[in-house]
């Protein structure tokens, strides 16, 4: 069993920065991709940022700001944003898809933290 436990969010200010970290434990094997999603309150869950092997991308309204990173050494995922504004607010929830011997490929997901940007 494979645990995705989400560190990082709170109240910040409009322009300022936070930290997302994302830690994975359990049996892995490999972290194929981790991304970030996010969901404010009466929306959908959107896709934030992922990163691959290939690299990372970003949904338009946070590139340029934020910044997608991953240590797979210690199965870890981080989210740096900056320059916050309000419409950041949402949970945000870090995901990852990670292979195992015996059942392959699963996808996980973390309980979410909030972050909160006063205007």
């Amino acid at each position: 069993q494979v645990q995705l436990v989400e560190s990082g969010g709170g109240l910040v200010q409009a322009g300022e920065s936070l930290r997302l970290s994302c830690k994975a434990s359990g049996k892995i094997y490999r972290i194929n991709t981790g991304a970030w999603y996010r969901q404010a309150p009466g929306n959908g869950r959107e896709l934030v940022a992922r990163v691959t092997d290939l690299g990372t991308n970003y949904t338009d309204s946070v590139r340029g700001r934020f910044t997608i990173s991953r240590d797979n050494g210690n199965y870890m995922l981080y989210l740096q944003m900056n320059n916050l504004k309000h419409e950041d607010t949402a949970v945000y929830y870090c995901t990852a898809n990670i292979y195992h011997f015996s059942t392959g490929s699963v996808d996980y997901w973390g309980q979410g933290t909030q972050v909160t940007v006063s205007a």
